[in-house]
């Protein structure tokens, strides 16, 4: 049996000869597989023939002659070996190891018949490389197997990765991006790094798994040597954008879509990159994922400051909504998208607050645990620094009651913000609830600061007839601080159209009654009166109209729908 094993594997490698040129010489999986798996089965015979004549202590150059023949073996199959990856290169893949087309459901019936043959080739390809390679790792020769594999491979990742357009980056290089470039190179960058760990590295993962379940070892080695580079080099970029990109408004969304994106990968990258020798693989990740989180939390400590630092005094024309207001909150309403991300970044390390204010002052009545309520304190604070700051923006204004109506129209367009965003969801519906009635509480300290004083130049209805110049001096009075109050004001702004109808309603419900009240009773003592219409400029029934035109821009397109409406809501009030 011995000399006839012998015999058999020498003349196969008279006919495979592994010496022959590549060119001349056709491969062993050629026509069908039948020659290829006896020449794989003769081998294994060869083996067990070597052990029995160690064991028996035969003579040495029977002995010698059947190990020179494994060599001779081993060079056909490290040629085998290397035709089939290279000329299957890419064809192996996450799919065609674990799902090919001869396996699918019958619900799966309509893949192509391109698809289908591909897929099964690929298969066979695979099963036919485990063979080879399990037959050298059983032989000793798994060190050669492994490195034929390694070099073929690790090139088919490096081209894979370079035509992906992931390359090897310097931290000065992407500190020199604009900012387009920048943007693009994220984009381009979320969707490789989703490919090369969700298919690439799964899939070399999936074929070391599928080669080489006869050595630990060697599988590990394979996808660590072909892998480990190209996937902390793919893992590195997030880092560099961290450790480069200035502390911008623009640069935080970008930095929640890098972390959103590694956080996503995560599973995955621990799945696929579990071995020890690609620990490096995952300590990236991590690190990087570490960066990302620190580099939003100084974004969010910097645009706090920026809001705090904001020195500007230019009063905005007529109490409207300040810039400041707008920028913050539009930011704000942006950072509420990626309120899953953010969560979890902000409650890594959870922010201290310098506020005389017990946290319960400003934070919102979201009552969820952990991430999401130290987001929801997180957010309330930043409103809270906004507001604090626009209350001194109000300070510059001269008069009060202009001072007033600043803060009601920021404070209405901030929880308006919120109302119509994701921020309601993050703050609640007791913050909302609470800064609504505060914009009330403004409205009705602007009123009370513009309008009391007119209001007091209103006498009480008297029993008895007026003197004629007791009613003269009344009727001046009220048209000097009326006129007075109507030019200041109206150039005045109240943005939203309901909180303006609301304030102009509520003014009007304040003077057109007691108005009338004295206009019933003082105007009979001027019966008769020369230019009367110089004494009495208003009558009730006009007033209003007076107050319609208040609290638009001047030149507004919205004036005259504003004021229609304004005018409903006036007649329906005084009617009640």
């Amino acid at each position: 049996m011995i000399d006839e094993t012998i015999d058999t594997v020498r003349s196969l490698l008279t006919k495979w000869d592994p010496s022959a040129a590549a060119s001349s010489d056709p491969s062993l999986f050629r026509d069908g597989r039948a020659e290829a798996r006896d020449f794989i089965a003769s081998v294994n015979h060869l083996r067990r023939v070597m052990h029995l004549l160690l064991s028996a202590h035969s003579p040495t150059d029977r002995l010698l002659l059947a190990h020179t023949l494994l060599q001779l073996a081993m060079k056909r199959l490290e040629k085998e070996f290397y035709q089939l990856l290279c000329a299957s290169r890419h064809r192996l893949d996450a799919d065609s190891i674990s799902a090919p087309s001869s396996r699918l459901s019958g619900d799966e019936d309509a893949v192509s018949e391109d698809y289908a043959r591909v897929a099964d080739e690929a298969a066979s390809v695979c099963d036919d490389l485990r063979m080879i390679a399990d037959c050298m790792i059983r032989s000793g020769y798994g060190k050669e197997c492994a490195k034929i594999y390694k070099i073929i491979r690790k090139s088919i990742v490096d081209e894979e990765m370079y035509r992906m357009g992931i390359e090897r980056l310097r931290s000065a290089k992407v500190q020199r991006f604009d900012g387009e470039v920048l943007e693009k190179r994220i984009h381009d960058w979320i969707n490789a790094s989703k490919t090369a760990v969700t298919t690439l590295f799964r899939g070399e993962r999936i074929l070391c798994d599928h080669l080489f379940p006869a050595s630990e070892s060697i599988r590990e080695s394979c996808f660590s040597e072909v892998s480990r580079e190209g996937a902390v080099n793919l893992l590195r970029f997030p880092e560099l954008v961290a450790k480069t990109a200035k502390s911008s408004r623009a640069n935080i969304f970008r930095l929640l879509d890098l972390h959103e994106a590694m956080s996503d990968l995560q599973p995955a990258i621990e799945l696929t990159f579990s071995f020890e020798s690609t620990a490096p693989v995952r300590s990236q990740a991590c690190n990087t994922l570490l960066k990302l989180s620190n580099a939003v939390r100084a974004s969010l400590s910097e645009f706090e400051s920026s809001i705090q630092n904001d020195s500007s005094k230019k009063l905005v024309d007529g109490g409207g909504i300040h810039e400041l207001t707008r920028s913050a909150m539009g930011h704000l309403v942006r950072l509420a998208d990626y309120s899953p991300v953010l969560s979890d970044i902000v409650a890594q390390i959870p922010a201290q607050y310098k506020s005389p204010f017990p946290e319960s002052f400003f934070a919102a009545s979201n009552s969820g645990e952990s991430p999401a309520k130290t987001l929801s304190v997180r957010i309330a604070w930043l409103v809270l620094v906004l507001l604090c700051k626009l209350d001194t923006k109000a300070n510059l204004y001269k008069d009060v009651s202009l001072s007033y109506l600043f803060l009601a129209n920021n404070l209405h367009f901030v929880v308006e913000r919120v109302r119509r965003s994701n921020l309601r969801r993050i703050l609640g519906e007791e913050w909302v609830s609470k800064h609504s009635q505060r914009v009330k509480q403004y409205a009705a300290k602007y009123e009370s600061a513009a309008w009391t004083k007119i209001l007091h130049l209103l006498p009480e209805k008297q029993a008895t007839a007026v003197p004629q110049e007791e009613a003269k001096e009344c009727f001046r009075r009220f048209n000097e601080a009326f006129e007075e109050a109507y030019r200041k004001q109206r150039s005045w702004v109240v943005v939203d159209g309901k909180l303006r109808d609301e304030i102009k309603v509520s003014i009007a419900k304040n003077i057109v009654p007691a108005y009338r009240e004295f206009y019933d009773t003082y105007v009979s003592a001027l019966r008769g009166e020369k230019d009367l219409e110089l004494l009495v400029r208003f009558c009730p029934d006009n007033l209003g109209n007076y107050l319609s035109d208040m609290f638009h821009r001047m030149g507004s397109s919205t004036s005259t729908s504003s004021s229609s409406s304004w005018s409903s809501s006036l007649r329906k009030s005084l009617s009640l």
